[in-house]
């Protein structure tokens, strides 16, 4: 009887065993997946070269959603993402919440224009007078006659607020057409007539040899004492683990630094 029995556990054990080798196999599967959320900023600047890197790196596929700073920070709280990216840095409220942010690049707020306009600088000066709305044709900055078509990125996008803040101070800003997500402020560059003006991450116009970007008083985008730069970060629900702990691990390897550098940006150490 006793023969009998430890007969029926062995067969048990093996099922078990048997079973065991696939089911783990299924849950690892499925859980080789990340939900990540992705400023458009972010996204156009070096995010299809750093994503499939990622998943040759670690097997592990990526569901993107890509939308506005504040869309990304607001899918983290409400658990509809595991990290977010965002070209802002998170609110107090956000971090009572639990939120944690991870800077990981340092980009140049480019302002750009259609590589048809005869013109290549501006002083910090006339480019808040510009998109005050003081200055509504190119020829009174010595530029071609033209009237100057302001184009700006929506109002929550990182790319809104950090201009707000970093060149106009606050002030209010004019336009003559507003975007939905930040990126999209290049496609209307190309398409508007050649007075259009706007600005965007660096990163994000890199691939688009038809946009111009103008020099500031004197300086170019990259730098080292270009005055408009942008901190990207990724944020996460407590500190990052599992696949989310991977993946920022991964953006601050040396792999995923030199992917940042060759878009023309600094990684953050």
């Amino acid at each position: 009887m006793k023969k009998m029995s430890l007969i029926f556990n062995v067969a048990v054990i093996c099922l078990m065993v048997m079973s065991g080798a696939v089911l783990p196999e299924m849950a690892k599967g499925e859980q080789l997946r990340l939900q990540y959320s992705c400023s458009a900023q972010i996204y156009e600047a070096f995010e299809n070269s750093r994503l499939d890197a990622f998943t040759k790196e670690t097997g592990i596929q990526v569901d993107l959603f890509v939308a506005s700073s504040a869309s990304c920070v607001y899918r983290v709280m409400q658990d509809m993402t595991e990290v977010a990216s965002t070209t802002r840095p998170i609110y107090n409220r956000h971090k009572d919440y639990g939120l944690v942010e991870t800077p990981f690049c340092q980009d140049p707020l480019a302002v750009i224009v259609n590589k048809s306009l005869k013109i290549d600088q501006l002083t910090t000066e006339q480019l808040r007078q510009v998109f005050s709305g003081n200055v509504t044709n190119w020829k009174e900055l010595g530029g071609p006659d033209l009237p100057v078509t302001l184009v700006i990125p929506g109002k929550d996008t990182g790319a809104y607020q950090n201009f707000s803040q970093l060149v106009m101070k606050h002030k209010d800003i004019q336009y003559d057409y507003i975007t939905y997500t930040s990126t999209r402020v290049i496609d209307a560059i190309e398409a508007l007539p050649a007075g259009a003006i706007s600005f965007i991450s660096r990163g994000a116009q890199i691939t688009h040899p038809d946009i111009k970007i103008l020099s500031i008083d004197g300086m170019k985008p990259g730098d080292k004492a270009y005055p408009y730069y942008q901190i990207f970060y990724l944020v996460t629900k407590g500190e990052p683990e599992g696949t989310t702990k991977l993946f920022v691990d991964f953006t601050k390897s040396e792999k995923g630094k030199s992917i940042i550098r060759n878009r023309g940006m600094l990684p953050i150490e």
